[in-house]
């Protein structure tokens, strides 16, 4: 089952008696904990219905016990159970005894007054462990992986609506590009962006542009963007913005060889005809990340690109033994690549 199959159960009355909920995107974990809130438990309810805890504090027999103690004043209770390790591979850093052999009894025969949703600081969950079997078979896994490229965008249109205003076309794309992929930082863009535009108003690039600000990385991938494009004067402003912003040249010229990396390892194993998700996967970045640089890719040869990080390595060298001034250095690097 996956995370909007489960919503949908939840808003129709069908609750399981357990969650666990693990991945990356924490931010769409917390939502989901939060809607789950809203649906069970009225907002007057809940300074005694909402109860959290946190394994690396707490044992999880503490949880099992109020989770079997009849609820005071309230019908029901939620347990928000957060850094459920004892779910994943590994050892626990904590110095605490749980005893697994209580939770997979309770799981037999759940409290019918009681849900807990068990929050798992981890990508993936350890298959090997009986408890991870006992949790499939007495309650709902979800995971909470990034979304893909097509997924992001329509997440992003979807919040703009629900924010009470509309996007100019291609909005989205500038949005991602100027904010990165993490849904945190994005929700917080949107907000400002709707506040901005008010309600019934609407956003466009232009807006984005000026109310939105570009992170490091966001700025190197503009500026790589402007050099495949041979836009060198919007490249070299953006140069400029990060010197002003105090950023390192060294670390500058790091991060570009990094993007020009990204570029030819997602041009050679789309070659090898891997899909953009298993690319992801394989290079640790997010799909939107991938689908990004394989069209970077389109404006590059394999040999041209291999050449491209020779001349940033030899650009490294040059900078950290001082054979040349590092903002210099920069700047001939993209002209040449102009040239």
């Amino acid at each position: 089952m996956d995370a909007k199959t489960a919503a949908k159960d939840i808003k129709q009355g069908k609750v399981s008696p357990l969650y666990l909920l693990y991945g990356s995107e924490k931010f769409r974990m917390n939502e989901f904990a939060a809607m789950l809130e809203e649906h069970l438990i009225p907002k007057e309810d809940r300074d005694f219905a909402v109860i959290p805890f946190d394994l690396s504090e707490t044992p999880v027999q503490a949880v099992i016990e109020e989770a079997e103690t009849v609820p005071f004043m309230v019908e029901r209770k939620l347990l928000l159970v957060r850094d459920a390790a004892l779910f994943t591979a590994g050892k626990e850093k904590a110095k605490l005894e749980h005893n697994v052999e209580m939770l997979s009894e309770y799981m037999q025969h759940p409290a019918e007054f009681s849900v807990i949703v068990f929050m798992v600081n981890g990508d993936k969950l350890d298959e090997r462990k009986k408890i991870v079997k006992s949790i499939k078979t007495a309650g709902t896994v979800l995971a909470f992986n990034p979304l893909g490229a097509e997924e992001l965008l329509r997440w992003v249109e979807k919040g703009f609506r629900e924010r009470g205003c509309s996007l100019a076309p291609g909005t989205a794309e500038v949005l991602i590009a100027s904010s990165g992929t993490g849904l945190q930082g994005l929700s917080a863009e949107m907000d400002k962006l709707c506040l901005f535009a008010g309600t019934g108003g609407r956003v466009d690039a232009a807006a984005v542009e000026s109310l939105v600000h570009r992170g490091t990385e966001q700025n190197i991938f503009t500026l790589v963007e402007d050099i495949a494009n041979l836009r060198l004067d919007k490249a070299l402003n953006t140069l400029y913005e990060l010197l002003k912003q105090r950023e390192e040249p060294i670390k500058i010229a790091s991060l570009i060889a990094r993007q020009f990396r990204i570029i030819l390892q997602v041009k050679d194993l789309s070659a090898l005809s891997y899909s953009q998700g298993q690319i992801a996967s394989q290079l640790g970045l997010h799909p939107y990340a991938v689908k990004l640089a394989g069209e970077q890719a389109h404006k590059f040869g394999s040999q041209r690109l291999r050449q491209i990080l020779s001349i940033l390595a030899d650009l490294d060298y040059q900078m950290k033994t001082g054979a040349v001034d590092k903002v210099l250095g920069l700047e001939m690097f993209m002209l040449r690549l102009g040239a």
